[in-house]
């Protein structure tokens, strides 16, 4: 999801809920304590040089079980962002506490906001040697085949 998608769910939405990939949800008194721009400028494995920017939430919660984050409070806080750090319609990428700082996508369920769980990746997998993955052939197809070259006459013999 990118920043202007939430923007419009946002202006619809009557709660801001943070669904987990496992079900639960995020605690309703959470607080999103950064929004942020993140740049990311590497090399891959292969040599490549790569700039990535994404929109940063970062959510928390605490011991004051009162708080609610509202729709149009997020909605002040992204305007914020956008004018402070010039950030521009980027892809989000929300920060929340697991085992250590989880990475998580972005999506929308029509009533939640759902984090999508990340997974790191060779982006050169062609200069590290990783083979291609195999392709998949049913058994049916293979026994097609067997039976049609190998008939009387079919010249597999």
């Amino acid at each position: 999801m990118n920043l202007e998608q939430i923007k419009k769910h946002l202006a619809a939405a009557e709660a801001v809920n943070f669904k987990l990939p496992n079900g639960a949800y995020v605690p309703e008194h959470f607080h999103v304590t950064e929004v942020g721009l993140v740049t990311r400028h590497f090399i891959d494995c292969g040599g490549t040089e790569r700039l990535e920017k994404v929109v940063n939430f970062q959510l928390w919660d605490a011991n004051d079980f009162e708080h609610r984050l509202k729709p149009q409070k997020l909605s002040k806080i992204i305007a914020l962002s956008e004018t402070k750090l010039g950030i521009g319609n980027l892809e989000i990428e929300v920060e929340y506490q697991s085992e250590t700082i989880g990475k998580y996508g972005l999506d929308f369920d029509g009533i939640d906001f759902l984090l999508i769980p990340k997974q790191t990746a060779c982006l050169a997998s062609d200069a590290c040697g990783i083979p291609p993955a195999k392709q998949k052939i049913k058994l049916q197809e293979l026994q097609t085949q067997k039976e049609s070259c190998c008939v009387p006459g079919g010249g597999c013999c």
